[in-house]
């Protein structure tokens, strides 16, 4: 069974694959001449893989809470690749803080660039945080939600990690609300590996941090929020984020 299960997961991620490319590429004149294609070619593709998800494998997916329409910071858990698709495909002109080495990848770097995407480089950090800064301030008037990661990559579900700072200094410099968002889509799309699992996948937009809260108390509250509520969810999926 598990093996049908793997083989049917299998087709599923080829499939996205090539789906990307079509889209991509009908999507591509629109796309270069307005920003909303690239914009409705992205949101086209995260319907398709939701859509084929469900009966491909047998996992359902969810999006609970209010996604926010106006400008705001997203502050999100980060299980796996299905999170980013789900928060891209529910919010009105999402974009993210990007690694600089996607911008070299065919059609997707283009893309990412094209719907307000913001690249940095790894593994400098106080250089990274103030071009974030940089590259966020100058993008006022491309209006969007920004979309980060506050733990800088993917966490597999019962593991900890630290909240990063620049998460902090995005939202006291932006002057924006923060609205935090948790998952538990780990649970079925792991990080790597081929295998997806039947159940119902989550991702919970939670009620928005108001701007102008002191760095400290906004991370403290940040953490508090994402990592309880991402808990009950993958408790509600039969998980046990704590053992003992």
């Amino acid at each position: 069974m598990k093996a049908i299960q793997w083989l049917r997961s299998l087709v599923f991620i080829g499939q996205i694959y090539v789906a990307m490319l079509v889209i991509a590429v009908i999507y591509l004149p629109w796309a270069i001449a307005d920003r909303r294609g690239a914009v409705a070619a992205c949101h086209a593709w995260c319907r398709w893989v939701r859509w084929t998800l469900a009966w491909m494998t047998g996992l359902r997916t969810e999006v609970r809470g209010t996604p926010p329409q106006d400008e705001v910071v997203i502050a999100a858990k980060h299980q796996s690749f299905l999170d980013i698709i789900l928060i891209y495909g529910a919010v009105p002109r999402g974009k993210f803080i990007m690694k600089r080495e996607l911008l070299w990848a065919p059609l997707l770097g283009q893309y990412a660039l094209r719907i307000g995407c913001i690249p940095v480089n790894r593994g400098k950090r106080t250089q990274a945080i103030r071009k974030m800064v940089a590259d966020v301030a100058s993008g006022r008037n491309d209006p969007g939600q920004l979309i980060i990661y506050p733990q800088g990559t993917r966490i597999a579900p019962g593991v900890k990690a630290p909240y990063k700072i620049g998460s902090g200094v995005l939202y006291t410099e932006l002057c924006q609300d923060c609205v935090p968002v948790a998952c538990n889509v780990g649970l079925f799309w792991p990080k790597r590996g081929i295998l997806r699992k039947p159940g119902v996948a989550v991702i919970e937009f939670l009620p928005r941090i108001p701007s102008g809260k002191p760095v400290s108390v906004f991370m403290a509250e940040l953490e508090q929020v994402v990592e309880a509520r991402s808990n009950m969810l993958m408790a509600e999926a039969g998980f046990d984020p704590n053992p003992r």
